[in-house]
């Protein structure tokens, strides 16, 4: 009969199996299943750290990814290190990247940060017996001794080892002390949290490697690390990025995250279901492997939006959000309830492109774009190319529709 040491061992495996679902790597092999068992052993929770640097104000499906794995380990009795990157911020990551990034002001980390903390917790446990956030500018803001004495840590030689590093040296391309001392800085935050466990993208395997290796310097147990999948955005093919276009921001109104979610292309709905719908969720299938067999892909994707809204707002809005997007896309008329928009004329002319950016916050020249490819309805009239502006009497009252999801009745004033 096996032992309470042979009991935990298996235990601490079968969990870390849990854990490490839709993970593209667990490693060191082995290193959560031992990390879990060692808590246990000790009566505590592990530390389980994700650092995040706030260089954009809002997040999206993409970083949902990690931060549902991240809910996980909560939901096991875990510690998640939540580390706002306020001062790595103003070095800028160089992952993925082939020349350095434009620095931000303090004035936008700071509004970032707090942006993505709020957000983030949409997702996460906000309990503190469960959530710990801390901002690297805490330790990295440290005396030159300090500093030094992480240099002497790693070589050149292993940050050149780094593939966009490698790519950018074998091309003669420059590549600033400020990229090579980035994740030497990320490193040291697992140091200062003494983290058991980081999490990322698989655009970050170098840096959470090289934190296991500053924390031995520093004579601490070396980190279990899990990579997670970058989630495909609404184009079907490139990474969900705001810079690209093609992201679902967990903040979206319910019905714009319903009608883009209705936008994803089949072939990528086995990964939206895989990743963003954890098994044994409230809101996800029960294998939640991918799409249940036999559903077809519009009712996989019905499904899918109604779990994301509920999940991120409530059932209530699910079933507006549908409501709405049916009413649009199936019934082919305009919304319900359509917001106004104050209109000022000039010399008995609305000039539209000003209209639809300031309602819609995109630029005069994106809007202008818009209308002259023919995305833009006054009325029962599609706008020509060149039609910017129109007269008072013929827009007054009437509906405004940009793209196929945004609409406002345009009142003069």
């Amino acid at each position: 009969m096996p032992n309470a040491t042979d009991a935990d061992a298996e235990d601490a495996v079968r969990r870390a199996g849990i854990l490490a679902r839709n993970a593209v790597d667990s490693l060191p092999s082995g290193a959560l299943a031992e990390k879990l068992r060692i808590a246990s052993a000790e009566g505590r929770p592990l530390r389980v750290k994700l650092g995040i640097d706030p260089t954009a104000p809002d997040i999206h499906l993409g970083h949902a990814v990690v931060l549902r794995k991240l809910r996980e380990f909560q939901d096991d009795g875990h510690r998640v290190v939540l580390i706002v990157g306020d001062y790595t911020a103003r070095v800028g990551d160089p992952s993925g990247r082939s020349s350095l990034r434009p620095m931000l002001s303090e004035e936008e980390i700071e509004a970032n940060a707090q942006t993505f903390q709020d957000q983030a917790s949409r997702i996460l446990d906000p309990d503190p017996e469960r959530l710990e956030v801390r901002r690297n500018s805490e330790w990295l803001d440290m005396p030159m001794a300090e500093l030094l004495g992480l240099l002497r840590t790693t070589t050149a030689a292993q940050l050149l080892e780094r593939d966009d590093f490698a790519k950018r040296f074998s091309a003669k391309e420059p590549i600033s002390m400020l990229e090579l001392l980035y994740p030497l800085l990320q490193a040291y935050d697992s140091v200062a949290v003494r983290a058991d466990v980081e999490l990322g993208g698989t655009d970050q395997k170098f840096n959470l490697l090289l934190g296991r290796d500053v924390q031995r310097a520093y004579k601490q147990p070396a980190q279990a690390i899990l990579t997670m999948p970058l989630l495909v955005g609404t184009d079907g093919h490139r990474k969900m990025s705001k810079s690209l276009g093609n992201q679902i921001g967990i903040t979206d109104p319910p019905e714009e995250m319903y009608g883009k979610t209705m936008a994803i292309p089949d072939a990528a709905m086995d990964e939206y279901y895989r990743l963003l719908l954890p098994a044994g969720s409230d809101d996800g299938p029960a294998d939640a492997e991918g799409v249940p067999a036999g559903m077809s892909p519009r009712d996989a994707k019905r499904a899918l939006a109604r779990a994301l809204v509920t999940s991120l707002y409530s059932p209530a809005d699910a079933e507006a959000a549908e409501r709405h997007f049916d009413r649009l896309f199936v019934d082919h008329k305009a919304p319900e309830e359509i917001e106004d928009a104050i209109f000022h004329s000039d010399g008995g002319m609305v000039h539209l492109p000003g209209v639809i950016a300031e309602e819609f916050g995109m630029s005069r020249s994106q809007a202008r774009r818009l209308i002259d490819e023919g995305g833009v309805t006054l009325g029962d009239s599609q706008l020509t190319a060149g039609e910017h502006d129109v007269p008072v009497a013929r827009a007054d009252g009437q509906v405004l529709k940009v793209g196929k999801r945004r609409f406002r009745r345009l009142r003069g004033r």
